[in-house]
């Protein structure tokens, strides 16, 4: 499994389904192409620490930790625009007009801007290069997402850390 596919269901909200696919996920995050030890470290103990907690205790935890918190939400235009700014609508159809024109469907009725989501899409394109190039423009809030579940003591807060090393990556092969 592509590390993008893997955190966009790590970082999605945990489902009846996952309860079932803790060992799958687990040999993904050992096994993970194109990552380094520590990245498939933190993907591993995350898998172990979430495959240890009751479906029910996980759900309420992300709920608290994402749903609850506009802090921590895990909506990228949510931390770019102000509550009420008129730009962020135009943002998310630029957005969703994007994902069409690379024939990406948005399902489940989730926001173009929905960290998972985009992480899903570059779980999609070619490359390893071409994905941390399509992240590199949520580096910035992912790491303040970051910073923030880290001072929250949030085991979540790893998840966002590699995301945010992987797309700040990118910046730095320009």
């Amino acid at each position: 499994m592509d590390v993008y596919r893997l955190l966009s269901v790590l970082l999605d909200y945990p489902r009846d389904a996952l309860a079932s696919a803790w060992d799958e996920l687990r040999r993904a995050a050992r096994t993970c192409p194109d990552t380094t030890d520590e990245e498939r470290r933190v993907l591993v103990d995350f898998v172990d620490w979430a495959a240890a907690q009751p479906l029910i205790a996980l759900q309420e935890g992300y709920v608290r930790t994402f749903d609850l918190n506009p802090d921590h939400a895990l909506y990228i235009t949510h931390h770019l625009f102000e509550e009420q700014d008129r730009e962020r609508g135009p943002a998310l159809v630029q957005l969703t007009e994007f994902f069409h024109s690379q024939g990406f469907e948005l399902a489940g009725g989730e926001l173009p801007d929905y960290l998972p989501l985009l992480l899903e899409f570059a779980s999609t394109l070619e490359d390893d290069r071409s994905a941390r190039l399509f992240l590199q423009q949520t580096a910035e809030v992912v790491g303040e997402i970051a910073e923030r579940l880290e001072s929250a003591n949030s085991p979540w807060a790893g998840l966002l850390r590699l995301v945010e090393r992987r797309s700040r990556l990118a910046q730095l092969a320009q």
